[in-house]
């Protein structure tokens, strides 16, 4: 049995990036047409070994690539991930129980992706709401990583990060509620940035929360193709109240005062071999002239985060089951979501009431997560607090008691960010045993991405990151 799938080949996408395939499109050297029917022809010879499109939409992705696009990513094919409309396209959010009704108008983000100039192929896969850090379904097949079909591909950008890992568009649209584009970057190997929160338009549900934890994205293959997003998204719509970022190009000659966590709050140990790849690249930074030594979140933070977060997560399931018709129609239909779904709501049920306290907690997280940049520029820890799971043990299907544990200690580094609001990155920087990507995340103050992506260009040239196809 073949394990590890790729859909690279000697066609117009070759094993190009994002900027490559714009700028051998500008060239006259192939075509957006050229360009959009490799990928669909990519999309087809592996999406059937990885379920990683939820809905396709070739026939309108060629009739898009014939006319002319502006930006710097014009032509390049995309996906959008299956929480965000795009018109004429079902968003189901990965959910049995949302009807399938196309959308009527492009989502506000989606304007501002379409903006770089990309061609949509249709849209990628999630986990149910984006709750999983897992693309799995209860009654339906997995999403599988490319890099070995038996793991999972992370989540919930899943979807995305499945077909830009296995070559079959170069950039993919995610966003990031807990964790979401840097898991799903870590289990596929690729780059994940999530932004400061208000860097990018405003998902469209995060208006309704109290707390605004989402931020949308992309995951790609390398650093230049992150950089290059990002500054088109400022192009479009420059973030008010936050240092206005260009575009990044490559690393900076300053040398940076690193701290470096390796155990998360939730009082889970990291696994053995994401904590070398972590130590490794504290090494690394170290031998490159960068500042490094232990940190340790603050007291305050841990003895109240953990909870803080599960309790909004619930709050976000109960909503979902018991406003689910007002939210996404009339066809929605509550006794056909998950078992995490249904136990998150009904794990929020039995404390409802502290729900205010939470949120009081969870808007304090970022006045304590600016406080470790007092004498820090960048936070390096695991994304994840252990390796890539095979498929099953993050599943719905294993029963909410069971995977919700195990749920806590994979998802443990990611959600401060989240709460927060402060950016952070997913770096492919390790291999495990059996030759699985590891990320290594890195975290910095409100309105520094820069930091964050002079760092991804350093390590990227020192240690470049693994490419399935070798």
């Amino acid at each position: 049995m073949t394990t590890r799938v790729h859909a690279y080949g000697d066609d117009a996408l070759g094993d190009l990036d994002s900027v490559g395939v714009a700028a051998a499109i500008a060239a006259g050297d192939i075509s957006a047409r050229e360009a959009t029917e490799a990928a669909i022809a990519r999309a087809e010879r592996v999406n059937p070994a990885l379920n990683a499109i939820q809905t396709p939409d070739f026939d309108r992705a060629r009739a898009r690539s014939d006319s002319a696009r502006r930006g710097p990513f014009a032509g390049v094919p995309t996906f959008v991930k299956d929480n965000t409309e795009f018109e004429g396209l079902p968003a189901t959010q990965g959910s049995l129980a949302v009807a399938i009704r196309p959308a009527t108008a492009h989502a506000p983000f989606t304007e501002q992706l379409l903006s770089s100039g990309v061609n949509v192929l249709g849209i990628s896969t999630m986990p149910e709401f984006g709750f999983n850090a897992t693309t799995e379904y209860e009654t339906l097949p997995p999403t599988r990583n490319p890099w070995d079909t038996r793991y999972s591909a992370g989540a919930s950008s899943g979807g995305s990060a499945a077909l830009v890992a296995a070559g079959v568009v170069p950039i993919a649209h995610a966003n990031d509620g807990g964790g979401s584009i840097r898991i799903p970057a870590a289990a596929c190997g690729l780059v994940g940035l999530k932004p400061t929160r208000d860097r990018v338009v405003q998902a469209a549900e995060a208006a309704q929360l109290p707390v605004d934890i989402i931020s949308n994205g992309v995951v790609t293959r390398t650093v230049r193709d992150t950089a290059h997003f990002l500054a088109a998204t400022q192009s479009y719509r420059p973030a008010k109240g936050l240092r206005p970022v260009g575009l990044v190009e490559g690393p900076s000659d300053r040398r940076l005062r690193i701290g470096v966590i390796v155990d998360s709050i939730t009082g889970h140990p990291t696994d053995d071999e994401t904590r070398r790849a972590v130590e490794t690249t504290a090494s690394t930074l170290e031998g490159l002239g960068h500042h490094v030594r232990p940190y340790e979140l603050p007291a305050v933070l841990a003895q109240t985060f953990v909870r803080d977060f599960v309790h909004y997560w619930g709050l976000l399931a109960f909503s979902t089951q018991t406003f689910g018709k007002r939210v996404m129609g009339p066809g929605f239909d509550k006794t056909r979501t998950d078992a995490l779904t249904r136990g998150l709501a009904r794990q929020f049920g039995r404390s409802f009431w502290r729900t205010p306290t939470t949120v009081r907690g969870l808007k304090r997280s970022e006045q304590v997560y600016r406080g470790a940049f007092d004498d820090l520029d960048l936070i390096l820890s695991p994304t994840v607090g252990y390796t890539t799971p095979e498929l099953g043990h993050l599943s719905p299907a294993a029963g909410f008691d069971v995977m919700f544990e195990r749920l806590l200690q994979y998802a443990s580094f990611t959600p401060l960010n989240n709460a927060s609001g402060g950016p952070a990155i997913s770096l492919p920087l390790g291999r495990t045993a059996n030759d699985l990507p590891i990320g290594v995340h890195f975290s910095a103050i409100h309105g520094d991405e820069q930091t964050l992506l002079e760092i991804a260009y350093e390590l990227e040239a020192h240690t470049p990151f693994a490419r399935i196809q070798d």
